[in-house]
């Protein structure tokens, strides 16, 4: 397992070897930094980022969403990267679980795993978003496609049975399939919260999803963590 807090954007953490034509479209997307502009004319790397609401967009302008900043992000740090947008609003685990074969036929050279937080709301039994996620992760497992899971914290709403049996998934399943984690997508959010800070100004009137100036701040502290993952994913080690 992979854990990529957001203060540590490249970490020297072991990765599961990529099928040997993503491995190299990775490379390829991250060699262009060192080509000049006329030699750097190959095909992007294509990241898929399978979640609900929150990677969807709910709410905000086309180019304002979490994968069109993300995509922006990876790009301005100099990575050829198509982010493609496989989020649904209102989605839960068994929802993305059901659509995994309509992602995959975009071809992606990895996938961001960014799924719980409808389940969270709605109160599912952890033990079934687990079960979703690990079908998930293993089906990924077996296309060669590396993955990153990112994960979100639980509030005690439900109790701390609930609580804890949630938040422990995503690590649980990240050391199972040897997947990246990425701890807690809202953190840049919910930090703010859990200080006694104002964090109004980052969120949309529903009060439940991120606006752009939410966005932007939980891409600040995403993007390295995934440029540093998918470095690591083009070289991996044995």
């Amino acid at each position: 397992m992979n854990i990529l807090p957001e203060s540590l954007p490249f970490l020297p953490f072991r990765v599961r070897r990529a099928c040997r034509k993503r491995q190299w479209r990775l490379i390829a997307a991250l060699a262009v930094l060192a080509l000049p502009a006329a030699a750097a004319a190959v095909e992007p790397l294509r990241l898929a980022a399978l979640g609900d609401s929150l990677t969807q967009g709910y709410g905000l302008p086309a180019d304002q969403g979490l994968v069109p900043q993300l995509q922006g992000w990876l790009r301005g740090a100099g990575l050829d990267v198509i982010v493609i947008n496989a989020g649904v609003s209102g989605d839960t685990t068994a929802g993305g679980l059901s659509r995994l074969d309509w992602t995959l036929a975009d071809k992606p050279d990895a996938m961001i795993v960014a799924l719980g937080g409808n389940d969270l709301l709605r109160g599912i039994d952890p033990a079934a978003s687990r079960a979703n996620l690990d079908a998930i992760l293993t089906r990924l497992d077996a296309e060669g496609v590396p993955a990153m899971l990112v994960g979100l914290s639980a509030p005690g709403n439900y109790g701390p049975a609930f609580q804890q049996q949630f938040q422990a998934m995503f690590p649980d399943l990240a050391r199972k399939h040897d997947a990246a984690l990425y701890p807690d997508l809202l953190a840049p959010i919910t930090r703010r919260y859990a200080a006694g800070q104002d964090y109004g100004a980052l969120m949309q009137d529903d009060g439940l999803h991120p606006n752009a100036a939410g966005v932007q701040a939980i891409v600040a502290a995403l993007g390295p963590a995934v440029a540093g993952w998918l470095q690591q994913v083009a070289s991996p080690v044995d």
